[in-house]
């Protein structure tokens, strides 16, 4: 006697078919990914906004339209993918408009006799006079302050043109004496209420925040030396500081030319950054 098999139980559930697997490098073949519609309205280009110049707002990069997704032969050099060669083109289009807008193609001297040494994205200025050696190192790394994009985009008006980009890094000031085996090491930055009072004479546009002494010619400095904090100190002393500072070249006009080779040399590698990344997604 032939068994007749028994009707399946209705069920309640309707079963998905499975999602595609996501794109990645891998043996087997590939599956396209599903493509994701567009964002309405034309993006703005990136950085830059295509205007004249650079304007808060254009620090992070907008995203084009998305291609369909699919494979793009490159021999055995990687994966390459439709929305990499349009990403490429994005990214030749970013270069081209930041070059335009671009102020400095040579990194702008500081005066004074300060001579430049750049490390990628740290600089050191130094300067000797009378027996003493004065060196000045910063960091454009985070030195473009965060807060800008928003407060500039929630008050500003269509036909207002959007300030530019200021790096005003952290920067420390380490003066040695000649027959010395200590340094003195003092720790500036650009407090975010004193920039861009030019007409103020009297008020410093950077201060003083830590005041320390370290050993002459060590790499490393130590953190069990005693570390003066000017929060609490006498303001008499504070000035005195300023003054010992400013007689050695270190004064609002040697601020004020650091804060424009600091946002130089931080376009110039955010150019270069740029240029790095398209060949890194370019098929070549």
């Amino acid at each position: 006697m032939l068994l007749r098999p028994l009707p399946c139980a209705p069920s309640s559930r309707v079963l998905r078919p499975p999602l595609p697997a996501p794109l990645r490098p891998s043996s087997g073949p590939l599956l396209p990914a599903p493509s994701r519609p567009a964002p309405s309205g034309a993006p703005g280009p990136a950085r830059s906004l295509l205007a004249a110049g650079r304007g808060a707002g254009a620090r992070r990069l907008l995203r084009p339209r998305r291609a369909p997704a699919g494979r793009v032969s490159c021999g055995l050099r990687g994966l390459h993918t439709e929305g990499d060669k349009a990403f490429a083109q994005f990214l030749t289009d970013e270069i081209k408009e930041e070059k335009k807008i671009q102020k400095h193609k040579s990194l702008p001297k500081v005066s004074g006799g300060w001579e430049l040494e750049v490390h990628g994205t740290e600089a050191r200025l130094v300067r000797k006079i009378a027996g003493e050696k004065i060196t000045v190192t910063f960091n454009i790394n985070n030195s473009i302050p965060p807060s800008a994009e928003d407060d500039t985009q929630e008050g500003q008006k269509p036909d207002e043109q959007e300030p530019e980009l200021t790096s005003t890094p952290n920067f420390v000031v380490e003066v040695i004496k000649d027959d010395t085996k200590q340094t003195l090491v003092l720790d500036c930055h650009y407090p975010e209420d004193e920039i861009g009072h030019e007409g103020e004479e009297e008020s410093d546009i950077f201060t003083i925040r830590e005041v320390s002494f370290q050993p002459t010619g060590e790499s490393d400095w130590k953190d069990t030396n005693y570390t003066l904090n000017t929060d609490s100190l006498d303001w008499a002393l504070y000035d005195h500081l300023m003054d010992f500072l400013a007689d050695r070249g270190v004064d609002n006009t040697f601020a004020d030319e650091l804060i424009e080779l600091s946002t130089a040399l931080e376009h110039q590698e955010y150019i270069k950054f740029l240029e790095d990344l398209k060949s890194f997604v370019k098929c070549q």
